[in-house]
C-alpha cells in the first residue's frame, strides 16, 4: 500500500512537470512563434463571426493551402487536448467534470486570444475559441473514458 501511494505521488509530480512544459510550449506557439504567424501589427485584427474561418479553412482542405488549413483546424483542437486531459485529472470529480473542463478551457483560450488582441499579436478569432474549447472538451471526454475503462478493469 505504501508503494502504491509513493507511485501515485511520483506520477502526480511527473504529470505536473509535463503540464508545465506543455504550457510553456503552447504559450510560446500561441503568443510568440513567428512560424505560426505571430507578428506584432499596427492594427487590431480580429474575427468575431463564428465559423467564418472554420468554413474557410474547411474549403481549403485538398488545395495547395491544405497544410495551413489542416494546421489551423486540427492544430487548435490538438493543442488544447492535453489541457483538457490535465484539468480533468486535476479536478478528478464525477459531477459536471466535462462541463468544468470545457469552461476552464474556454476561459484559458479567451485569455490567450485577449492577450493576442491587446498586444496586436496574431488575430483574436472566435473560431479559435471554438476549436480550442473543443480540444479541451475532447481531452475531458478522453480522461473520463479512460477513468471508466480503468474502473472496469479493476472490478
Amino acid at each position: 500500500m505504501a508503494k502504491s501511494k509513493e507511485n501515485n505521488k511520483r506520477l502526480m509530480i511527473v504529470s505536473r512537470l509535463l503540464f508545465i512544459i506543455y504550457m510553456a510550449v503552447a504559450l510560446y506557439i500561441l503568443l510568440m512563434s513567428e512560424s505560426f504567424g505571430r507578428t506584432v501589427t499596427e492594427n487590431y485584427r480580429y474575427n468575431l463571426k463564428p465559423f467564418a474561418e472554420i468554413k474557410r479553412f474547411y474549403y481549403l482542405i485538398g488545395t495547395e493551402s491544405n497544410t495551413k488549413a489542416v494546421l489551423n483546424l486540427f492544430g487548435n483542437v490538438i493543442c488544447f487536448l492535453p489541457f483538457g486531459l490535465y484539468q480533468a485529472a486535476e479536478l478528478n470529480s464525477k459531477k459536471f467534470l466535462i462541463l468544468k473542463v470545457t469552461l476552464l478551457t474556454l476561459l484559458f483560450s479567451l485569455c490567450i486570444e485577449t492577450v493576442q488582441l491587446y498586444f496586436k499579436i496574431g488575430i483574436f478569432d472566435v473560431d479559435d475559441l471554438i476549436l480550442n474549447t473543443a480540444g479541451g472538451f475532447l481531452g475531458g471526454v478522453i480522461y473520463r473514458i479512460l477513468w471508466i475503462f480503468g474502473k472496469l478493469l479493476k472490478s
